[in-house]
């Protein structure tokens, strides 16, 4: 997997991982180094399914045909979903410059449906926010980091302020929503079966990127604010 760096990002990468340092900061460096923007992350996945290969560690006949499905999931949503100028006016008006750093994988559902979205809002943001994505199996020690209830649920998203080189927030692997309707399923189902696999898709297709946009917004003008 070829990773295209400009100066200005290795340089950044460089004063966040300062040499022999061991802690966060150096974990998310690496990850931060070996992540790619949101084009060339779509290739990679795209090319490895033209070769029968889903992303990660594990390969199987299920995880190849799940990306199959989020390649034309993202395709249409790439082309459907929009960012409200109120969303795309806050992000703009952020007081510094930011780093969305996403573990993600191609076989993910929930990552299919959000990752369109945060590129729309990185575009949107007139370069306040940048979008990276790194593969999870490939930065276990910062997912192990972000664990939800123990479980390496992706996606993740870690927010990095340029300026300051520091970690500020995180937000995953999915909306409030979306996380209650999980919950409920769980609760009285005791298991995830394909039933909630497709209620969930329907409920990201009703709520059209909203709560993404609305959620994040939230955190960055926290961080703006000082409210984290």
């Amino acid at each position: 997997m070829i990773n295209v760096i400009s100066p200005s990002f290795e340089k950044f990468v460089f004063l966040l991982y300062p040499k022999n340092e061991t802690n966060m900061k150096s974990i998310v460096a690496k990850a931060l180094f070996n992540s790619h923007p949101y084009v060339e992350y779509r290739k990679i996945v795209t090319d490895l399914l033209s070769e029968g290969k889903s992303t990660g560690n594990e390969q199987s006949e299920s995880l190849t045909n799940y990306s199959k499905l989020n390649e034309a999931r993202m395709n249409r949503l790439e082309k459907t979903m929009t960012v409200s100028d109120e969303i795309a006016t806050k992000l703009q008006n952020l007081d510094n410059h930011y780093i969305w750093l996403v573990l993600s994988e191609g076989w993910c559902g929930d990552a299919a449906q959000i990752l369109p979205i945060l590129n729309k809002m990185a575009l949107a943001s007139n370069k306040k926010v940048e979008l990276r994505i790194a593969f999870r199996d490939e930065n276990d020690d910062l997912m192990n980091h972000y664990l939800t209830n123990g479980g390496r649920a992706i996606p993740k998203i870690i927010v990095i302020c340029k300026e300051a080189g520091i970690v500020r927030a995180d937000w995953g692997p999915r909306p409030k929503g979306a996380t209650e309707l999980m919950a409920k399923h769980k609760r009285e189902v005791g298991a995830i079966d394909e039933k909630i696999k497709t209620d969930l898709q329907l409920w990201y297709l009703a709520d059209k990127g909203i709560s993404v946009q609305e959620e994040l917004v939230e955190i960055m003008e926290n961080i703006k604010y000082n409210r984290l």
